[in-house]
């Protein structure tokens, strides 16, 4: 388990969960090497992850730390036995790697080579609805609109919002979020669209087997501290 705003949460719904016959080990970064976490009821010391921390053994890790760290590490696990499931960017159109949605396509989470997928966040919502609709009519075109959360760009973006930052000293958007609208999630491709646009419209393809399906995106970053809005069309 890797450790931030995500990985908290990560913590949060296995908790809830309450798997049974479970053991569980917390890595993170350098810099928060050594912090302590009480977790089901028990006191854990995160430990820094490493190229030698898959060395004990473990069954399942959940990353969810970035792309570069999931490129780095996710390999290293699958090779020691892990099955890897990756929050990340990383793998989703890899063509070796399963890109799923339990609702959608379990059938392909056997279908691994020691790492498993899990889509962008609107993405997943998205194709819990589309799924049954294709499968019944055959989608021929999606427009999304989606309007998201700062949570989704991690604790500084949070700080942007709360301390309504100026453009002097922003700490994650290139534009003051408080009181505004930037359609600018990620980073701006050559066709004009951002990468989070590019990620819905190609995992959607990918998840529903589809790759004949137009579709178009418009991601909007909205001042809001959780919760995405998406609106689409088909």
């Amino acid at each position: 388990m890797l450790l931030g705003l995500v990985g908290r949460t990560i913590l949060k719904v296995l908790e809830e969960k309450k798997l049974p016959n479970f053991e569980y080990k917390l890595f993170c970064s350098s810099k928060s090497s050594g912090t302590t976490l009480k977790f089901l009821g028990k006191d854990y010391v995160v430990e820094e992850l490493t190229e030698t921390s898959f060395d004990e053994g473990f069954d399942f890790a959940i990353f969810s730390a970035g792309a570069e760290t999931s490129k780095h590490f996710s390999p290293i696990a699958a090779k020691k036995n892990c099955i890897v499931i990756d929050n990340s960017s990383a793998f989703r159109m890899d063509d070796d790697v399963p890109l799923i949605v339990p609702e959608v396509n379990p059938e392909y989470i056997k279908c691994n080579k020691g790492i498993i997928a899990n889509p962008n966040c609107s993405t997943i919502q998205a194709v819990v609805l589309l799924k049954p609709l294709d499968d019944k009519y055959k989608i021929k075109r999606i427009i999304y609109s989606t309007y998201q959360a700062v949570s989704g760009a991690g604790k500084k973006g949070l700080e942007d919002l709360f301390e309504k930052n100026s453009g002097e000293n922003l700490k994650k958007f290139p534009h003051p979020i408080a009181n505004n609208l930037i359609p600018h999630i990620d980073y701006f491709m050559e066709d004009g669209y951002t990468k989070e646009e590019h990620k819905m419209i190609d995992e959607t393809r990918k998840i529903l087997g589809r790759q004949d399906i137009k579709i178009t995106a418009t991601t909007i970053r909205v001042p809001v501290e959780n919760c995405h809005r998406r609106i689409y069309k088909y």
